[in-house]
């Protein structure tokens, strides 16, 4: 049993100050005022005094991170799992871009053959497969050779059984509104992405199912006031969540302000897309196929377009606050509630409750992440030299925007 106390607690309908958590085996058997939870004998106790204590992060795009690459090398996942707490994150997509068939199958057989033993860390919710049915016009850092057009027969198992959580595609495609149906019918979400969809295409997509768009924005063409095109679409359908990548980079500061006062807080969902430079130097690194160099900011092909990001999801929610003004139990949904809800899993995560599986992060008054504890184990905690170092040199190692 864990028994958490004197923390400022964010649940889904309130904020329990001087509140307590009590947790036996992984899931929550209390939550509430510290005078109303009393920790039971023989439990271990931690104290959260000055402390926010939030859901486990969720992250529904991260293509690598900590030197590996998941399209490159799909069995490095459990690797980068481990590592992820350190951003407060709990769960998590690992992405696999455009690429071979093989590829996804080789990464349907890690996620199948299960974790390592011992292994503590993030817990991998399915496959996110951006590509390969992607407007080439719009395929960004994807590679042209590994696309190709709808067609059943590449989808014959992709299905939540079979790992797959989130497929993203361009919804313009010759048949890509019959596999929309097809997949959403198995349970998977569909993401409208890396399109030229017209707003009445992309309007077709949403009714036959799309519920989610990657990235919006980027790999889109820009809104026109009389062709409001595929981000008009979803800016304006509440059926649809978006997500963002709110680095600085990815989008201005002012446009993610904008998303959020069209969405609402329940229908912003932020991302990472974070590559294998997330918690590494500055250098080269891959992305599927290609090279990417990143200077600790942004990360770009060599003709300079964007591939990825260098962004950890504790510093996209200091963004997002910076950028919008928003609360801090907004900005936490984006992560938490928000994409549990997406992916149907609101009934086990993204919310501190009773009976829910217990993944929490702990978070410092000026929000960096102290410790994480994935299903009742402590799989992160700060060292107190790195809590040193942050007080003494605080952004140096991410830029706060």
């Amino acid at each position: 049993m864990l028994y958490i106390h004197s923390a400022t607690i964010l649940t889904p309908s309130q904020t329990i100050v001087d509140g307590a958590v009590l947790i036996e085996g992984n899931r929550f058997a209390a939550v509430g005022l510290q005078a109303q939870v009393k920790p039971p004998s023989g439990a271990r106790v931690i104290d959260a005094a000055g402390l926010w204590l939030v859901p486990g992060l969720i992250d529904l795009q991260l293509n690598g991170a900590f030197g590996h690459d998941f399209t490159a090398a799909p069995d490095t996942l459990w690797d980068v799992a481990a590592c992820l707490p350190r951003y407060g994150v709990t769960a998590f997509l690992p992405t696999i871009v455009t690429s071979p068939l093989e590829t996804i199958t080789a990464a349907q057989g890690v996620l199948r053959k299960g974790a390592p033993p011992g292994f503590a860390g993030a817990a991998p919710l399915g496959l996110h497969l951006e590509g390969p049915f992607l407007n080439p016009e719009k395929r960004g850092a994807h590679d042209l050779a590994y696309l190709r057009p709808p067609a059943s027969d590449a989808i014959a198992d992709w299905s939540l059984p079979h790992g797959i959580r989130l497929v993203t595609l361009a919804p313009e495609l010759p048949g890509a509104l019959d596999m929309v149906r097809a997949l959403a019918a198995r349970g998977v979400v569909v993401s409208a992405g890396h399109s030229r969809a017209s707003y009445a295409e992309a309007c077709a997509g949403l009714d036959a199912g799309i519920r989610y768009s990657t990235h919006l924005f980027n790999a889109m063409p820009p809104m026109d006031h009389r062709a409001p095109g595929l981000v008009g679409a979803l800016l304006t359908d509440a059926r649809v969540t978006v997500g963002l990548i709110p680095d600085g980079v990815h989008l201005h500061a002012s446009v993610v302000a904008l998303a959020w006062q069209a969405k609402g807080p329940h229908q912003v969902n932020l991302v990472t897309d974070a590559i294998a430079a997330l918690g590494m130097p500055p250098g080269r690194y891959r992305l599927g196929d290609f090279e990417v160099m990143t200077d600790g900011i942004s990360a770009r092909l060599a003709d300079g377009r964007l591939a990825g990001s260098v962004l950890s999801l504790d510093q996209a929610v200091r963004n997002l606050i910076a950028f919008t003004g928003c609360s801090l139990a907004e900005a936490i949904g984006t992560v938490t509630a928000t994409p549990a809800a997406l992916l149907g899993l609101l009934h086990e995560r993204g919310r501190i409750a009773p009976g829910l599986l217990a993944d929490l992060t702990l978070l410092s008054p000026d929000l960096h992440v102290t410790a994480t504890i994935v299903q009742g184990q402590e799989v992160y905690s700060m060292p107190s030299d790195q809590a040193a170092i942050k007080e003494v040199k605080h952004g140096t190692a991410q830029r706060d925007f």
